[in-house]
């Protein structure tokens, strides 16, 4: 009996601790509500976790994911810093003079709100923001030079609280590094999905405090993406597509898993490299593009220049473009980026652009809508 006893008093004492340690694994999990109180819904390249009296806000290094490409540590400027902070890039918010890198993000600031804290730009010849052109005109906005190499000297002038950066890899912004200017590092093009992409203006938003404004922004474009992907879910078939032209000796193709693939898989379009599994671009000779492409319902061109491409002029260019079976059928739509809002807009209203090909693809869809972007090209 005695025996019993003592090992039911043990059995007893294992089940209370057994008890406890659930009990502090559950407290340990609850404790932690910060880490979840911000989803990202579709971007996976950032990721936010509150804390008392900061944010932690890391950016995924996207040429190696294994790691990070930056860690920022948000505190309000009214606010003392707290005694024990994280690693990371300290920045207080919300920045009350910035510079921007790209012509994208310009129109970022101006949808949460925040024209005014913009004083500089860069590569200002490629901006076609309203405020940003009537800004330089009146001198309330600063060119500092080119995105990749900036003027330090005048950045320096211009004391901004935070700049907002493209960069193109890992590596170091160039002299920008030196001069203590926190840089707010925007890789939201390297999402293969274009409401990944928009969801990046949450993420730009945390250093304004725009969260509501930036939460209720995106929502929209969620809903219009979706509402536009639904029109095309019951199509029996769908024509095929190819994309862009050659540039010097190379074709640079859009790979099947990349934003462009998603958003004309989206669209209801057969596109010639869905079955590619490349996340970005790459290129290919005129021969391969000809021997996959050749024979697609759909040929879709961007392009920047002063005068309208037509026919004629896509021929003389490259002579055996007009062996393209879209060519032969007038199949060609054409995007001049530097006339419409193109690179401005879509990145943060992709819907727009989605629309564009539901129309051009499936135009009994769209009865009544008129293109955004493309164009059905002209003869000359």
């Amino acid at each position: 009996m005695i025996k019993l006893h003592i090992r039911f008093i043990l059995n007893l004492f294992i089940c209370v601790l057994l008890l406890a340690s659930c009990r502090q694994k559950e407290s340990a999990v609850s404790s932690k509500p910060e880490e979840k109180s911000f989803p990202v819904g579709y971007a996976t390249g950032f990721s936010v976790h509150r804390a008392a009296g900061y944010m932690v806000v890391e950016v995924r290094d996207p040429w190696d994911t294994t790691k990070m490409l930056q860690r920022y540590v948000l505190v309000p400027a009214e606010k003392e810093l707290p005694s024990e902070l994280p690693q990371g890039v300290l920045v207080r918010t919300p920045l009350k003079r910035v510079v921007a890198a790209t012509s994208v993000h310009c129109g970022w600031l101006d949808m949460l709100g925040v024209r005014e804290e913009l004083v500089g730009v860069c590569e200002s010849r490629y901006i076609d923001v309203p405020f940003v052109k009537q800004g330089l005109e009146v001198g309330q906005m600063i060119d500092i030079g080119e995105a990749a190499a900036p003027d330090v000297e005048r950045l320096i002038e211009l004391a901004p609280d935070g700049m907002i950066t493209s960069p193109l890899s890992n590596a170091p912004y160039g002299r920008v590094e030196k001069t203590g200017i926190p840089q707010v590092k925007c890789v939201d093009y390297m999402e293969p999905t274009p409401l990944g992409r928009a969801e990046w203006i949450r993420f730009l938003a945390l250093f304004f405090d725009r969260e509501a404004l930036a939460d209720s922004l995106f929502a929209e474009t969620v809903k219009a993406y979706e509402e536009v992907k639904a029109l095309v879910r019951e199509v029996k078939e769908c024509p095929t597509v190819v994309m862009e032209m050659k540039y010097g000796g190379m074709w640079y193709v859009s790979g099947g898993q990349s934003y462009m693939g998603c958003l004309l898989r989206d669209a209801g379009a057969a596109y010639c490299w869905a079955d590619d599994a490349h996340a970005g671009s790459f290129p290919l000779s005129f021969e391969a593009v000809f021997e996959k492409g050749g024979e697609a319902d759909f040929w879709l061109i961007k392009y920047n220049r002063a005068e309208e491409l037509g026919y004629d002029g896509l021929r003389k260019e490259y002579a055996p473009y007009a062996n393209f079976e879209a060519w032969k059928k007038r199949h060609i739509f054409t995007c001049n980026t530097g006339v419409v809002s193109y690179y401005e807009e879509v990145p943060i209203r992709p819907d727009y652009l989605l629309k564009d090909f539901v129309k051009i693809f499936h135009p009994h869809l769209l009865p009544d809508y008129r293109l955004r972007y493309y164009r059905k090209m002209k003869e000359e």
